[in-house]
């Protein structure tokens, strides 16, 4: 997300402007595309997969391009999003996450897809009380977010700079390196997320660490490294079942 200008006084005006990025780029698609086709491996075609929060589409794309046979469902409460999105070929549903009941039946998917979204949203609980609601028993989320307690957050808190990834503005950055108002509005670290995830009724919780993009260059094989440590990773991936 680039910086927000000062005429925003909410969230769904911030994700409306065309100004604001609608995708994370090519690197989270091709991993999202690698955790979805490892998830399916035992599923029979045709699985429904529903991706919440899916932008314009492209990590979608290229995951249901490495998984074909399967059917994808988008959701977005962006219109811009979703135009993008639906050049795509995909299967797409305009409606907001955050405290909505989603317009599907219960206990259709066999995968949901909450990529980069959590940290986004006022309402965590009701949004993975949903994502279990229209999961089938034993059906999978697949789940990601910036880690509170990545490597360098770690050192940063220390100093008394605040962490990269938190905001505490959509108008401009404070405090932090970096210029990009993200719209985070939680934070979590693994063990929040665990808790928070089991108490919404998931089990099976399997944890991972992936790199950040904008980590500098002389840095990122150190990034790469703290992956294999998903409590000080900069990214924390979660495979999850309704249980």
């Amino acid at each position: 997300m680039i910086g927000a200008p000062a005429r925003f006084r909410g969230l769904r005006e911030f994700y409306e402007d065309p100004e604001v990025p609608l995708s994370s780029g090519a690197g989270r698609a091709r991993r999202q595309a690698r955790i979805l086709a490892s998830t399916l491996r035992d599923v029979t075609a045709p699985a429904c997969i529903v991706d919440i929060g899916c932008g314009d589409g492209e990590a979608a794309g290229v995951a249901l391009a490495a998984s074909p046979g399967h059917r994808l469902v988008g959701i977005d409460w962006s219109a811009d999003a979703l135009s993008q999105a639906k050049a795509r070929g995909l299967t797409l549903v305009r409606a907001a996450v955050d405290g909505i009941t989603l317009p599907l039946r219960t206990g259709t998917a066999d995968v949901v897809i909450m990529s980069e979204l959590i940290e986004h949203l006022v309402d965590t609980d009701s949004a993975l009380d949903e994502a279990w609601r229209v999961l089938k028993p034993g059906g999978s989320l697949l789940l990601s977010t910036p880690n509170l307690a990545a490597w360098y957050n770690r050192g940063l808190l220390a100093v008394g700079v605040q962490p990269v990834f938190s905001e505490v503005s959509l108008r401009g950055v404070f405090g932090r390196p970096g210029t990009v108002v993200a719209g985070h509005l939680r934070m979590f670290t693994t063990r929040s997320l665990t808790g928070l995830l089991r108490a919404r009724g998931f089990g099976s919780i399997e944890l991972s660490g992936a790199p950040y993009h904008d980590v500098p260059r002389p840095l990122r094989p150190l990034d790469r490294l703290f992956c294999g440590w998903p409590g000080a990773a900069s990214i924390i991936l979660v495979r999850a079942r309704k249980t």
